[in-house]
């Protein structure tokens, strides 16, 4: 089979799998909603949010909701031995991965669209006032996020201590990720918005996602085989 294929089909499976359960995405937005409501009620008085806080609130929301995922959807393909089951087929095991980062990228993406609107309101952001780059924004960081920790959740998944290794090797590496996401953001969030320091943020994290990427394509096939 060829790469896009494999991939496509991956994806199709997981996607197919969530559409009749709906437990990961289900699952993901409770937990993003319940975070985002939890910083609203710490951070809001008297209907006036803390200055800045809403870009912060958002990427942690993403990443926690993120986490969750990850760990759900790696639980689902231990159960199942599937994991072991692609990785005997005769396909290119790169595709594999590929296929499995899409659909973390595709739950992220549902949660953010729902978590936007709720931090625009709830913190009294303009997050809409420049859709286009919030959304590369939000579309770079996840997916730089997503790259990293699919690699990592894929390599855990026969591990014992997975939901406690997953976090702890995830989170330091994403560093670079999240600091970039909350400052690209927060600079859309200046009255007015710095929309150079927000390109300059979106030219870096496009850095990190080529090299993100292109690390985890590299290392998934001895990391999954060992």
């Amino acid at each position: 089979m060829s790469f896009a294929t494999t991939a496509f089909l991956v994806l199709k499976k997981d996607f197919t799998i969530e559409v009749k359960s709906g437990e990961i995405l289900y699952t993901t937005l409770f937990f993003a909603v319940s975070c985002v409501l939890i910083f609203a009620i710490a951070f809001v008085r008297e209907g006036q949010p803390v200055e800045g806080a809403g870009a912060g609130i958002l990427w942690i929301a993403v990443l926690f909701a993120g986490n969750l995922a990850l760990g759900r959807t790696f639980e689902r393909e231990r159960y199942g031995e599937t994991v072991r089951a692609l990785l005997l087929t005769p396909a290119p095991r790169a595709a594999i991965y590929v296929g499995k980062l899409l659909g973390i990228v595709a739950l992220l993406v549902a949660a953010e669209c729902l978590l936007v609107p709720m931090v625009a309101f709830l913190f009294d952001a303009p997050l809409f006032a420049r859709p286009l780059l919030l959304a590369a924004i939000l579309g770079l960081g996840t997916v730089g996020f997503a790259s990293v920790g699919t690699l990592f959740a894929a390599m855990l998944v026969r591990s014992r201590t997975r939901d406690v290794m997953l976090p702890i090797l995830l989170y330091p590496i994403t560093v670079p990720v999240i600091i970039a996401g909350v400052l690209g953001t927060s600079a859309l969030l200046q009255s007015p918005a710095d929309e150079p320091v927000a390109l300059l943020w979106i030219w870096l994290l496009v850095s990190f996602d080529v090299v993100f990427v292109t690390l985890a394509l590299w290392t998934f096939e001895p990391l999954m085989t060992e």
